[in-house]
């Protein structure tokens, strides 16, 4: 009898076990906007630059390219290094807007069209339902800390320049490769 009670004792303790791994793996998933926890994702190995007139600035990038990674974005994001971003990609150039509700620190929001160029940049309030919005259509959102763009002249016209954002022939770049010349040239 004894024997018996120990045996139902381990297969409980076996279960239980079970249900704990399987609720840590959950729990330690990526979190989305719902999750009040903020979303870290990886730092992509290449920086993305921006041209200005007064030279190139380097940032360091996360990129949001699913509809969950958009949502979630910065949210809940207490704070973040002067030269890291956000860089939001959409599959389409399209009328986009954004709010800064669930975000505890301010930032420059930089809407960029399919070519890489800087449509507008605007501002967020923190933890604000205000819309922003471009007013134009955009591919690209990069979201940096504020007071970013203008402490490094960066504005309207000025160019993105990262693999996300597509090979964009410019001052220092060499040309896209298509494939299509020979060895692999472009």
């Amino acid at each position: 009898m004894t024997r018996r009670n120990w045996l139902t004792a381990g297969v409980f303790c076996a279960i239980a076990a079970v249900i704990v791994a399987a609720g840590a793996f959950f729990y330690s998933e990526r979190p989305t906007s719902a999750d009040s926890r903020a979303m870290i994702l990886p730092v992509d190995p290449t920086p993305l630059v921006v041209a200005t007139k007064d030279g190139n600035r380097s940032f360091s990038i996360e990129i949001a390219d699913n509809d969950a990674e958009r949502e979630a974005g910065l949210m809940y994001r207490q704070d973040m290094a002067d030269d890291h971003g956000m860089l939001f990609v959409f599959e389409i150039q399209q009328q986009v807007s954004f709010w800064m509700q669930n975000t505890p620190m301010p930032l420059d929001l930089i809407f960029v069209g399919q070519d890489g160029k800087i449509r507008a940049v605007k501002h967020g309030e923190p933890q604000s339902q205000a819309i922003i919005s471009p007013g134009v259509p955009v591919r690209f959102v990069l979201e940096l800390k504020a007071g970013t763009a203008a402490k490094y002249g960066i504005g309207y016209g000025d160019l993105l320049r990262h693999p996300a954002i597509g090979t964009i022939s410019g001052p220092g770049m060499p040309p896209p490769d298509n494939g299509d010349a020979p060895n692999g040239g472009g």
